[in-house]
C-alpha cells in the first residue's frame, strides 16, 4: 500500500467493537486485570496506552522500523536515546545542529560524563579522526537546522557499522513521507513530532523508531522507566495531524521551492540554503536518498540592518519559533533557536547575525512572496532613509 493511503488510514481499522473510524482517546491511567496473573495488555498508561499504541504502531510501520516510542516532546525523545549511554561514553554529532540538542548534550549529558564532538558528518575522514575507544554512536541531522547541510545516510551508516557504532538520524525535517533512514542503514530515527508530523502548531510530541529487537527492548525499557511518554490526548492529535502529512509535505515543498527561487534573484539576499536548489552542495545526495524536500530553508541578507525591519514588517508570515506547521513562521536563529550554541561555533558554520530561517506553510505561494517582498522593500526604505 502506498504511503499516502497508510497515512490517511492511521487508526481507522483499530477499534473493531464499534468500528470507530477515528480511534478513541483512552484517558484512563489504570486498567482492570481480569484476574490475578492476567492482563488485557494494558496495565498502567505510562507503560502502555491504547491510543498511544496505535500511534506507535503507525510510526514504526511508516519508518520501516521494528518498534516506535511516542514521547512528550522531541527533546524527551533525544533524552531517552541519550540515556542508553554511560559515563565516559563519547558521541559524534552533526556540526550544524539544532540548539536544543546542543544544550542537552553540553549542559546536561556532560554532567553525567557523556561527551560529544561536532563535525561535518558527510566527511568520513573527519569523522574517523574523532573516533576513540569510548565512541558509541553518531548522531546525524539531515538536512541540518538551519543551514540545510546534507549527509549521505547510507554511506555514513555503513561506515559506522564497520566501526561498531550506532547511527541515529534526526528525521524531523523530511519525515518518513520523503526520507526513511532505517531503510538506508540507520539504527534509530528520532523526530520532533511537534513539527511536520503534527503539522498544526497545536501539539508537543516526540518519536523514536528503532530497528532490531535488542535495541527496541533497550529503548522500550528507558522510555517506560524515564516516563517521557506522550499522553492519550496528544497521541490522538498527532495521529490526526499525520493523516494529512502527504498533502501537507507536497505543498510545503512546492511553496518553499518557489520562494527560495524568488529570493535567489532578490537584490537584498546574499545566499539561500535549500537542498532543492541545484547549486546546493547536498543537492545530488538529497535527491538520491530522499523522494522530496522539506518546507524549511534559511537565507542570508546582505546587510544585518535588514533583519529587524523584515521581522517587524512581515504580516502573513509570523515572527515565531518552531517549524513544520501549516502556518508560515520566520525565526532569527542567532538569538532564538541557536542562542545556546557558542558564538564562535555559530560564526564558524555561518549562523550569524544576517541569517533568517523560514518555515514555509501551506498558504498560497503568491501571498507569501508578496508578504516577503513588501517586508524586504520596507526594510530597504528604512535603511536608505536612516
Amino acid at each position: 500500500m502506498n504511503i499516502e493511503s497508510r497515512l490517511a488510514q492511521i487508526g481507522s481499522i483499530k477499534e473493531p467493537k464499534t468500528g470507530a473510524v477515528s480511534f478513541p482517546i483512552y484517558n484512563s491511567t489504570a486498567f482492570r486485570h481480569p484476574k490475578l496473573g492476567e492482563s488485557t495488555g494494558f496495565d498502567y498508561s505510562r507503560t502502555k496506552n491504547p491510543t498511544r499504541s496505535v500511534l506507535e504502531e503507525a510510526a514504526a510501520e511508516l519508518e520501516s522500523g521494528d518498534a516506535a516510542f511516542a514521547c512528550s516532546t522531541g527533546m524527551a525523545a533525544l533524552q531517552v536515546v541519550f540515556s542508553m549511554f554511560s559515563q565516559g561514553d563519547h558521541l559524534i554529532v552533526s556540526l550544524d545542529l539544532y540548539g536544543g540538542t546542543y544544550r542537552l548534550l553540553e549542559r546536561i549529558m556532560s554532567r553525567f560524563g557523556v561527551t560529544a564532538s561536532y563535525v561535518d558528518t558527510n566527511d568520513i575522514d573527519a569523522i574517523g579522526e574523532l573516533v576513540t575507544p569510548s565512541t558509541k554512536a553518531i548522531l546525524i541531522e539531515t538536512p541540518t537546522n538551519p543551514l540545510m547541510m546534507i549527509t549521505d545516510i547510507e554511506r555514513v551508516s555503513a561506515w559506522a557499522k564497520s566501526k561498531g557504532l550506532l547511527t541515529i538520524v534526526d528525521n524531523t525535517l523530511l519525515t518518513p513521507f520523503f526520507q526513511r533512514p532505517l531503510e538506508l542503514g540507520a539504527d534509530i530515527v528520532v523526530h520532533s513530532a511537534t513539527k511536520y508530523l503534527g503539522g498544526h502548531n497545536d501539539v508537543l510530541a516526540g518519536l523514536i523508531v528503532t530497528k532490531g529487537q535488542e535495541l527496541s527492548e533497550q529503548i522500550g525499557f528507558l522510555h517506560n522507566s524515564i516516563g517521557a511518554v506522550l499522553g492519550a490526548q496528544d497521541s490522538w492529535l498527532l495521529m490526526r495531524g499525520m493523516k494529512t502529512l502527504a498533502l501537507r509535505m507536497e505543498r510545503h515543498q512546492y511553496n518553499a521551492t518557489k520562494i527560495a527561487e524568488y529570493l535567489l534573484e532578490h537584490e537584498s539576499i546574499e545566499e539561500v540554503y535549500y537542498p532543492a536548489l541545484p547549486q546546493h552542495p547536498g543537492h545530488e545526495v538529497q535527491n538520491r536518498q530522499s523522494s522530496g524536500n522539506t518546507g524549511i530553508f534559511s537565507f542570508k541578507v546582505k546587510d544585518a540592518r535588514y533583519i529587524e525591519p523584515i521581522l517587524r514588517n512581515i504580516k502573513l508570515i509570523a515572527f515565531a519559533e518552531s517549524l513544520g506547521g501549516v502556518e508560515s513562521l520566520m525565526t532569527y536563529p542567532a538569538v532564538q533557536t541557536h542562542a545556546d550554541i557558542p558564538l564562535e561555533i555559530r560564526q564558524k558554520i555561518g549562523v550569524d547575525e544576517r541569517l533568517l530561517r523560514f518555515s514555509v506553510g501551506i498558504e498560497h505561494v503568491d501571498d507569501l512572496i508578496a508578504d516577503l517582498s513588501q517586508a524586504l522593500d520596507a526594510a530597504k526604505r528604512e535603511i536608505e532613509e536612516a
